[in-house]
């Protein structure tokens, strides 16, 4: 893992980062026991080519990825932007100013190998850099929720 790139997504990624958001949440949907629910698969691999769009458009401003590379393959991804409708609705408004992180995807055959934990280090980087002291983060999935209990403890929501 010594040799991984961490940078900004470019528009010459896009079409690598659609296949490797497709392969990653069908990949945590049939963990999970959803492989079945494949209008919600197609609807949340939209959802995440929304979000880098809009980070393309606004130049980083709306919405703020980072891509992780092995050899020039993508092997993770992380992002923040404004927090979601839902945490918004689920905490009466509480963190409605503040950034959430979304988007933490590392590839299956690179998985509990420290890519996650680096792209979450480097966006607490660009909190710093950025004069962001809060952030917040979503997760539905099971999986993903026991990581994020392990890092940050019990979630106050």
């Amino acid at each position: 893992m010594s040799n991984i790139e961490i940078r900004r997504p470019e528009p010459g990624d896009v079409e690598e980062l659609k296949q490797f958001f497709t392969i990653v949440i069908k990949d945590t949907f049939a963990k999970e026991g959803l492989a079945d629910r494949v209008n919600e698969i197609k609807k949340e691999i939209q959802d995440k080519e929304n979000l880098l769009k809009k980070d393309f458009k606004s130049n980083g401003e709306d919405q703020y990825f980072l891509i992780a590379l092995d050899k020039a393959k993508i092997i993770g991804t992380i992002e923040y932007g404004p927090t979601s409708q839902l945490v918004i609705d689920c905490t009466n408004g509480e963190l409605k100013d503040i950034v959430e992180v979304g988007t933490v995807f590392v590839h299956p055959a690179y998985q509990k190998k420290g890519v996650g934990t680096l792209l979450l280090n480097l966006i607490y980087l660009t909190f710093l850099n950025r004069n962001i002291k809060e952030f917040c983060l979503d997760s539905g999935y099971y999986h993903a929720q026991r990581v994020w209990q392990k890092k940050f403890g019990t979630p106050d929501y």
